[in-house]
């Protein structure tokens, strides 16, 4: 990908201040109470731990945890079980009896253990600071991102200021055309661009709220991988030393995040999702996507209708702040910074009224293509499955399939009927041609006959 950015991120100053270590016990905004959990939970569930392995799992700094320790050590909580030649740094803990009855009771409040938590002040700024700064993709850089598809002339001017201005963008058109590869190329576009720092989990009001998701969340040091994470290790950040070993270990740096939801997203989605059973809140599809993308494919198909998304969100899409609200009413306040993607292959005239659209800062039509541009999609298609081009066919396609019964041309149809033909000539071990017999029998499978469709409906009816 053609980028600008280097395996070596900077960080302004604001947020490297924002986000050093915490040294003291005070710095970390935190319920002290949760902290002590967290230390119970991970010695009932490991037995004997270290203090380096404290230190890798809740992310916290040697000197903080070895406060806490050292204190539940005089309360007759943890005992120490292993000494070493560093002093207490060497130390490993395990559970009295009195401590496995508290850890017990705090994997009664709640199982999670991983990364301490993120208090939700430093949160709020960290992505304000984080999304402020408007992204700048160059044309070269929009272009690169979309060159496998064939699309009209100049169509990147219509994605890269959409883009750069991180609001919201509404892809339009039939379906069939390249809707969602261009949302996706969007979002692999975004993930190449600065990365972002990212906390593992929040808390407030003593809840904790867990934002990290594998599947949206992508370590930057996989697109840039250093020798340790080659060997099967991470730092969670970049590098071991550098200005990165100052951050706070809480916080992870990671590819900007692209969500990317179907007819499957519904109104629980879209808020604070608590798992009864360990007792902890998942973060929102929307949560989970801040500093990057959000895209919504199929808009119009999903199980809430279109007038529900626009009631959920129409606040946040002006503000650039969400409200979500915990099981015990209280409410918080949340940034809402990624860009979104509507994708519809519906008439947005009957999908939402003008109020919606107009908070849409973007919309793009993604159109059919004419003739010319169905010649370069289909001889493109040719070379890419090895299929000898023959003018002739394409002629006769063009004629047979599309002219005569007005079909509207989609990009994906080149795509499919010559797979169709490939898989005909596979079944009969014969090597694929454009012949004439071999389109037919292709698009007789392919295409649906709306005609005896009717018939049959008719008839039927009946």
């Amino acid at each position: 990908m053609i980028s600008n950015v280097s395996p070596e991120p900077t960080i302004s100053p604001e947020l490297e201040r924002l986000l050093a270590p915490p040294l003291r016990v005070e710095d970390l905004k935190i319920p002290v109470a949760l902290i002590t959990d967290l230390i119970f939970k991970l010695l009932f569930n490991e037995g004997d731990v270290s203090l380096a392995r404290f230190v890798e799992v809740l992310r916290l700094h040697t000197q903080v945890l070895d406060d806490f320790l050292a204190r539940m050590q005089q309360e007759h909580l943890v005992e120490i079980t292993k000494t070493g030649g560093l002093g207490r740094l060497s130390y490993t803990y395990a559970l009295t009896d009195a401590g496995t009855k508290r850890a017990r009771d705090a994997l009664e409040r709640n199982q999670y253990i991983g990364p301490t938590p993120v208090d939700m002040d430093t949160y709020r700024q960290a992505i304000i600071l984080q999304t402020s700064t408007r992204m700048h993709l160059t044309p070269e850089q929009v272009k690169h991102a979309l060159k496998f598809l064939i699309l009209p002339d100049g169509f990147h001017r219509r994605i890269g200021p959409a883009v750069n201005a991180g609001s919201s963008l509404f892809l339009y058109g039939p379906p069939g055309n390249g809707k969602t590869t261009i949302a996706q190329a969007v979002a692999k576009l975004l993930s190449g661009t600065d990365p972002i720092w990212l906390p593992h989990s929040l808390t407030i009001g003593g809840q904790v709220i867990q934002i990290f998701d594998p599947l949206v969340h992508i370590p930057w040091e996989d697109k840039f991988p250093s020798p340790e994470s080659k060997k099967g290790t991470t730092t969670g950040g970049l590098g071991k030393t550098g200005q990165f070993a100052k951050m706070d270990k809480r916080w992870f740096l990671f590819q900007r995040p692209a969500v990317m939801v179907g007819g499957e997203l519904t109104m629980d989605s879209l808020d604070l999702r608590f798992e009864p059973i360990a007792k902890f809140y998942e973060a929102p599809l929307q949560l989970k996507a801040n500093g990057g993308m959000f895209l919504i494919d199929d808009f119009g198909r999903q199980q809430l209708s279109p007038q529900q998304l626009l009631n959920r969100w129409i606040v946040p899409l002006e503000s650039g702040i969400d409200f979500l609200r915990l099981q015990s009413g209280q409410t918080l306040e949340v940034p809402f910074r990624q860009l979104i993607v509507f994708s519809t292959n519906l008439d947005p005239g009957d999908l939402v009224d003008g109020a919606f659209l107009r908070r849409i800062q973007m919309k793009v039509e993604v159109e059919g293509p004419d003739e010319k541009l169905f010649y370069q999609i289909f001889t493109t298609m040719c070379k890419v499955y090895n299929i000898p081009f023959d003018k002739n066919g394409f002629v006769y396609l063009l004629n047979k399939w599309f002219r005569e019964p007005k079909r509207v041309m989609q990009a994906v149809h080149p795509r499919d009927i010559l797979r169709t033909i490939i898989a005909i000539c596979e079944y009969e071990d014969a090597p694929p041609t454009l012949a004439p017999d071999l389109i037919d029998e292709a698009c007789r499978s392919y295409f649906v006959d709306l005609e005896k469709k009717r018939a049959w409906s008719t008839a039927a009816s009946a």
